[in-house]
């Protein structure tokens, strides 16, 4: 793997977790993501399943957790299932786990080869009342693809019908939320990357660039860091495409004048950073870019406040709505008077900002968690405010990652972010 090694301890702390959690004569089973195919013989690049990893730090395919904790045989508590790999597999794809290395990576004493599953599952079947799986519940995805989970699931209830099933996603939610200290490390790895990518980008952006250039160069700075890759699909978007949301085909010119979002993050360890910034590609905003940006950096400035024990998405999306309201009013995008005669169900704010400030970050970039979860200590989200004038080509947005507590702590804020710096860095190159 590209990232430093991960003590054990965190998936020992993490599957103590979830086991009290659980109800008695239990049994618990976690799959690895499939391996996806891309065309011809060849595959997508390999994503480990994000609860999996939480729960054991394992980064390989064909891998099953099985926690039985109430079994009567200690060794049939926590196993770990993977493939066994013969001489001719190694010469074509590389080494793979050995039982040792699976134990000294999860802590999991128990390590079998995938041949022995079904035996061993019917075994702890026969014993468990109750089953508990994991399916993605992510309310912002659906897929008509059967994903490994899913087939599992739907084979495990043909096979054992009379069983009880009973979901993990509510239980691992409400652990993955709250980060450990070892996980809060690995979030600062990847926005150390992110910011090293920022600052060398600064050094080269220049107008008659295409997109994708600038894409390839935050690509190089996070290889050669260490990071697994992208979070995320990033976003690079000059001029009117930054007032395209989820703008990802990155292949326009960056022109003089223009403005230019960038929305990107580095994965370490399969843990994400989420960084929005918004640069002049000429090395000067204009007086009514500068106006724009610092309207969204005073409100961002404010937002960063609110990330304390006890808020919510939703209460923090509600207080920045108004905020930025005051702003546009400010940037005379409509008056005082106009919000007084608004209709209720379609704020004058909204054509300018229709995107919340705010989701949970952690091993997705888009991470578990709801806008109605109570924020905690040591909980990780975005702050991102933006302001898109389309009709002015000027679309901003500016997003740092916040670790909840009493003092709100800004894991990126030694990412250069005023509109100044920005400026100063830029006239260097």
């Amino acid at each position: 793997m590209k990232y430093e090694k991960i003590d054990k301890q965190l998936f020992q702390k993490n599957r103590k977790k979830l086991i009290k959690e659980i109800a008695p004569n239990s049994l618990v089973v976690i799959n690895s993501n499939d391996e996806m195919p891309r065309n011809g013989d060849q595959n997508f690049p390999f994503r480990q399943s994000s609860d999996l990893f939480y729960l054991t730090g394992l980064d390989q395919e064909k891998c099953i957790l099985c926690l039985c904790p109430d079994h009567p045989m200690e060794n049939m508590r926590e196993i770990v299932f993977t493939v066994k790999a013969d001489e001719t597999m190694v010469i074509w794809y590389g080494h793979k786990y050995s039982h040792a290395e699976v134990t000294e990576i999860s802590g999991i004493k128990t390590v079998k080869w995938l041949n022995d599953f079904d035996t061993v599952f019917k075994e702890l079947m026969l014993f468990a009342g109750n089953v508990y799986f994991s399916l993605n519940e992510n309310p912002r995805y659906s897929t008509e693809v059967p994903y490994r989970e899913l087939r599992f699931v739907q084979k495990t209830k043909t096979d054992f019908p009379l069983h009880n099933y009973m979901r993990l996603a509510p239980i691992l939610t409400k652990l993955r939320t709250i980060k450990e200290h070892q996980e809060i490390k690995l979030i600062k790895n990847a926005c150390d990357i992110t910011e090293k990518a920022f600052r060398k980008l600064l050094g080269n952006i220049r107008p008659g660039m295409k997109e994708y250039e600038v894409e390839a160069e935050i690509t190089y700075e996070f290889l050669r860091n260490g990071a697994n890759g992208h979070a995320y699909a990033p976003i690079v978007a000059a001029g009117g495409n930054a007032c395209i949301l989820h703008y990802v085909e990155n292949d326009k010119e960056c022109k003089n004048n223009d403005l230019l979002l960038l929305d990107f993050g580095a994965e370490y360890a399969n843990y994400a950073a989420d960084c929005s910034r918004t640069i002049p590609v000429s090395g000067k905003f204009t007086k009514r870019q500068k106006e724009c940006y610092n309207a969204v950096l005073r409100v961002f400035k404010e937002a960063k406040k609110m990330f304390v024990p006890g808020n919510t998405i939703d209460i923090v999306n509600a207080k920045v709505n108004k905020l930025l309201e005051a702003e546009m009013i400010r940037l005379k995008l409509f008056s005082a008077e106009d919000v007084k005669k608004q209709k209720k169900e379609a704020p004058l704010y909204f054509k300018y900002f229709m995107h919340g400030t705010s989701h949970f970050l952690g091993l997705d970039v888009h991470d578990v968690g709801t806008k109605q979860t109570v924020f905690q200590k040591g909980m990780v989200l975005t702050c991102e405010p933006g302001l898109y004038i389309t009709e002015e080509n000027i679309g901003i947005r500016i997003e740092n990652d916040i670790m909840v507590d009493k003092n709100p702590v800004d894991l990126m804020e030694h990412i250069p972010i005023e509109a100044d710096e920005i400026e100063k860095l830029l006239r260097k190159k």
